[in-house]
């Protein structure tokens, strides 16, 4: 059983990935944590508690990040992307529960104090509330069990970003907090564009979910409406990535998914502001900036059927 914290900025995608977590059978959510990105986080905080309410999760809801801790690529919320509520403008009723008092950065130091070495955190938004985290408490890399995060690209299978060239947005969304998080230590695996978009939901597998899945299928076919129209727009098929399920995934069946060992930096300024940029040569450069630091697992190759069917029956409880 894989005790988790999930640290998100729910939008549709991280709200498909919830609901992966909340099905699995070999997971014990216990807490959500919350920040800004795809929608503010008021909204994000909302949507959790009414994705808690909705689907009777008793995960704990902890309220976080409401601004970067350095400067970001971009300004605003991607409400073109995900609605303005960060759930497809679909309705949602006001939630009666409420977010715990304790902020997110501290609830993650104080929950993985009390569990040491046994704690996944699944992280799908951007790593502000990690970076606070690690600042109240810079013993955490060795004591989080391990750390898998969705974001970044790095040019594998001919990916590449998707707010700049070479930015994704989780971490151009947070530049800082991501080289801070990459660079501390904690044992990490990134799967980032390079794999997760190579997995892809179209309309027929939604209506596989909503046939199948109960409530939780209705659930992803009502937000991926507006999800599935934002995609069309882009690339002319009614069809959308799985990004952040993928990090569940891994999570669960990392035996799905390829990786390469790397020192992973990130360009906090400039033209290439949220650039992921990885080192597995451990060469000695002219710049000192990735001598001696530790290693992520990034994630290069993926069996994406075997995701799609891996999401599909946990959902669907087959």
């Amino acid at each position: 059983m894989k005790k988790v914290i999930f640290d998100t900025d729910i939008g549709i995608d991280d709200a498909m990935a919830l609901l992966f977590l909340h099905h699995a059978p070999d997971v014990d959510l216990i807490a959500i944590t919350t920040g800004f990105g795809n929608a503010s986080v008021s909204n994000t905080t909302r949507n959790a508690l009414y994705m808690k309410e909705l689907f009777n999760m008793s995960a704990a809801v902890y309220a976080g990040a409401a601004t970067p801790v350095g400067s970001a690529l971009g300004e605003g919320y991607a409400d073109f992307v995900h609605g303005k509520n960060g759930l497809g403008d679909i309705p949602i009723t006001t939630p009666m529960c409420e977010a715990e008092a304790m902020p997110a950065a501290e609830a993650i130091v104080e929950l993985v104090r009390a569990n040491p070495h046994a704690l996944s955190v699944v992280a799908v938004g951007r790593m502000t509330n990690l970076a606070m985290a690690l600042a109240l408490d810079p013993e955490l890399p060795s004591l989080v069990k391990e750390l898998i995060v969705m974001g970044g690209v790095f040019g594998y299978n001919g990916h590449r970003g998707n707010v700049s060239p070479v930015a994704e947005a989780n971490i151009a969304g947070d530049p800082l907090a991501a080289d801070r998080v990459f660079s501390s230590g904690i044992p990490t695996t990134i799967v980032g564009l390079d794999v997760t978009a190579e997995t892809v939901m179209n309309e027929a597998y939604i209506d596989q979910l909503r046939q199948t899945a109960g409530a939780s299928g209705e659930f992803i076919y009502q937000i991926s409406r507006f999800y599935f129209g934002f995609y069309e727009k882009i690339i002319g098929k009614a069809e959308c990535p799985i990004h952040d399920a993928s990090a569940v995934a891994y999570l669960l069946r990392p035996d799905l998914y390829n990786t390469e060992a790397a020192v992973v930096r990130v360009a906090t300024e400039g033209i290439a502001m949220g650039q992921t940029i990885h080192d597995s040569t451990r060469r000695v450069f002219a710049t000192d900036d990735w001598r001696d630091l530790p290693t992520c697992n990034v994630c290069v190759g993926v069996d994406a059927p075997a995701v799609l069917a891996f999401y599909l029956s946990t959902l669907s409880e087959l």
